[in-house]
């Protein structure tokens, strides 16, 4: 453990570095912070803190800079709990009002509002589809043998399969056939939707069992191929930072965002409320080993279905970021629910 004195320089050194992303000087934490205590005292301390692996030298005459040990230090020991202002949530409310109509816009802009209040990329881990309901299901006329198969989701999700057209089956046997589904299955969640429900709409409306095995078949499809999606906004933000005007590192980090299963991966679904913080080789993946990532869950009646994260530099705002999460983890669920989710 770190004595206080230790802690406030240490402490002071991270934000400082965090505003100016320059090496930090003895001289210029005696300056700028009122610690009582002498630039050659601060100096003193500042090399027992690099000694115990809290900070870094980049270069013999520079300055010291936090290292992930450090940061890490930081996150749980040092930070006080803040909340994001009344004028952020007000803006937060007002964007949902202005730019989400359906509810895959509502994960779309809080991307677009995580990324721009943190000035890096962010990701927002959609529900499962099998918690989604099932809104209407449509037949469309393709060709002379053929129609589209058209089932829509309560969260706006479309999928689409084309299916022959039993023999002797017209568009207004279809469209009833379309009816007795819709009648039958609106707002009932994918994982509740059995074989049996379609056997029961098939003995009340009798049909070739063609047509319901093809609706059937579009619907496992839903589950099994699309079952979540993450939502990824700010990614040009990088470039904006210090620590990425490497070119290499740039396209290596943008090259581990670009594969799906790591974005999936990366994210660690748990149920408690906090925000969880993982830093540098705490990362699993290389390409995200010299940036951290601060991510929340959200929840739907008491239940965990998804989360929302922020990926930046090490030297990311942790107060500001945390406090950003720690608000959209309680009403991100309150925003779905007036969709219907």
């Amino acid at each position: 453990m770190l004595d206080e004195r230790k802690r406030k320089i240490l402490q002071a050194i991270i934000e400082d570095y965090v505003s100016t992303a320059e090496p930090i000087g003895s001289r210029t934490i005696a300056r700028k912070y009122e610690l009582g205590i002498s630039p050659a005292t601060i100096r003193n301390e500042m090399a027992d803190l690099e000694l115990l692996g809290y900070l870094e030298q980049p270069h013999t005459s520079a300055g010291r800079i936090p290292s992930a040990k450090g940061y890490r230090f930081y996150v749980d020991c040092l930070l006080s709990p803040h909340r994001i202002s009344e004028n952020d949530i007000v803006m937060i409310n007002h964007w949902y009002q202005a730019k989400a109509r359906r509810v895959d816009e509502v994960f779309q802009e809080t991307a677009k509002i995580l990324s721009r209040m943190t000035r890096n990329v962010s990701l927002v881990l959609a529900p499962p589809v099998d918690q989604c309901t099932f809104k209407y299901l449509q037949f469309l006329p393709f060709d002379e043998q053929r129609v589209i198969v058209l089932i829509v989701t309560n969260t706006g999700l479309i999928e689409n399969k084309l299916m022959e057209i039993p023999e002797g089956t017209s568009l207004q046997d279809l469209q009833r056939i379309a009816a007795a589904f819709n009648d039958r299955l609106y707002g009932v969640s994918f994982d509740q939707i059995k074989k049996s429900l379609f056997q029961e709409i098939q003995q009340h409306i009798l049909p070739d069992p063609a047509v319901v095995d093809g609706a059937l078949e579009v619907i496992r499809q839903i589950v099994s191929e699309k079952n979540q999606k993450v939502y990824m906004g700010g990614a040009a933000q990088l470039l904006n930072q210090p620590e990425f005007r490497d070119v290499d590192k740039v396209q290596n980090l943008l090259a581990t965002l670009e594969e799906e299963k790591v974005l999936f991966d990366i994210f660690q679904m748990h149920d408690s409320d906090g925000v969880v913080v993982t830093i540098g080789g705490e990362n699993k993946y290389s390409g995200i080993q010299n940036c951290s990532m601060a991510q929340a869950t959200y929840r739907i009646d008491g239940q965990v279905v998804g989360a929302v994260a922020i990926l930046g530099p090490t030297r990311m705002e942790y107060a500001k970021i945390m406090a950003v999460l720690d608000f959209m983890h309680s009403h991100l669920g309150e925003v779905l629910k007036k969709y219907g989710i």
